[in-house]
């Protein structure tokens, strides 16, 4: 699933390790979602997005393929 993870901790002048630690996750948890090769559970899409003061909606992108 794509999102805009990268974009807005480059906005936020975040690292991986800062955003990680603030979301309980390693920082290869936030690299893989970041290379879309991890899609993120609910609750780590919540905290994400409550990190950057966006909703889930405006930093994951949702496609009918992703579904599927």
């Amino acid at each position: 699933m794509k999102n805009k993870i990268r974009e807005y901790r480059e906005i936020h002048r975040m690292t991986q390790d800062q955003l990680a630690t603030m979301t309980d996750v390693s920082r290869q948890t936030i690299i893989s979602l970041e290379k879309f090769k991890y899609v993120a559970s609910l609750q780590l899409a919540y905290k994400l997005s409550k990190v950057f003061g966006i909703s889930i909606e405006d930093l994951f992108c949702f496609d009918e393929e992703d579904f599927q």
